[in-house]
């Protein structure tokens, strides 16, 4: 016997008490995606103008700070500074291990320094001090003609904030101490030293400091230098007499031996071993 249609078609259709053959209600529908939202072009074009604000912003902010950083190198000091610091640097140094500067027989390192005292001079000191590893007590040997005045007086800073001692002298090619001579700005350097050694046969030499900044009181500016110079001095331990040979010329005044030591310049003079 065949089997009933209605039978082979499964669930799709259910009997019904009361009738005929009826299909299965319908599941209820889910509920429905929320409608998606429509960016009017307004918003679209204000949103737009916001992000192209922003990148022209930042264009203008880069841009003026390349105009100052422009305006700043292209000073003559500016482009001094530079070039003392990383092109042709206007000091140089040797160190020296095992000296005994005073002959006592305690050996130190010593930082052998010359040249001219350039616009860019302390912070090559501080990178020299750096890579010396000088403790306190260690020697900063000193042989220049001077030169920059600020840089003398930071220079005599750094080397007080740590400890170290001065003495006007150069190395010859055996690595022996001879004198030599710190005048101008290099004795600002060197009184920064703990003590301050005197090399026999070396000499240091002071003059009157000057400016020349355009347009300023050069009377003024020179009174200002003279107490700046009177100020560190004093802080450094060392007589006002120094200053007042420094007013008295504009040309290089060598100081004897004795002078420097009742200046207090000198506070440990040297002799010949």
């Amino acid at each position: 016997m065949s089997a009933d249609p209605q039978e082979q078609d499964g669930p799709r259709f259910r009997s019904s008490p009361t009738g005929p053959w009826v299909a299965p209600p319908r599941a209820a529908p889910g509920p429905l995606p929320p409608p998606r939202r429509r960016v009017s072009n307004s918003y679209s074009a204000a949103f737009r103008w916001r992000g192209l604000a922003s990148i022209i912003f930042f264009a203008v902010m880069v841009a003026s700070v390349g105009v100052r950083a422009y305006r700043d190198l292209s000073r003559p000091e500016a482009w001094s500074f530079w070039k003392d610091m990383y092109v042709s640097p206007s000091l140089s140094s040797a160190l020296i291990p095992n000296v005994d500067i005073d002959h006592s027989g305690r050996l130190r390192t010593a930082l052998a320094i010359s040249g001219r005292i350039g616009p860019a001079a302390a912070n090559w000191l501080r990178d020299r001090l750096d890579e010396a590893n000088l403790k306190p007590g260690d020697v900063i040997l000193l042989s220049s003609p001077g030169g920059n005045l600020d840089q003398g007086v930071i220079m005599g800073e750094i080397i007080h904030a740590h400890a170290l001692a001065t003495a006007v002298g150069a190395v010859d090619g055996t690595g022996r101490i001879g004198p030599a001579y710190c005048a101008s700005s290099c004795v600002l350097a060197f009184a920064g030293g703990t003590p301050r050694y005197g090399v026999d046969g070396s000499a240091l030499g002071v003059h009157r400091f000057t400016t020349s900044v355009p347009g300023r009181d050069p009377v003024a500016d020179t009174q200002r230098v003279t107490g700046a110079i009177l100020g560190y001095m004093t802080k450094m331990g060392v007589s006002s007499q120094v200053v007042e040979a420094m007013s008295e010329t504009r040309d290089i005044r060598w100081l004897a031996p004795k002078e420097a030591l009742a200046m207090n310049l000198i506070t440990t003079p040297l002799a010949k071993p």
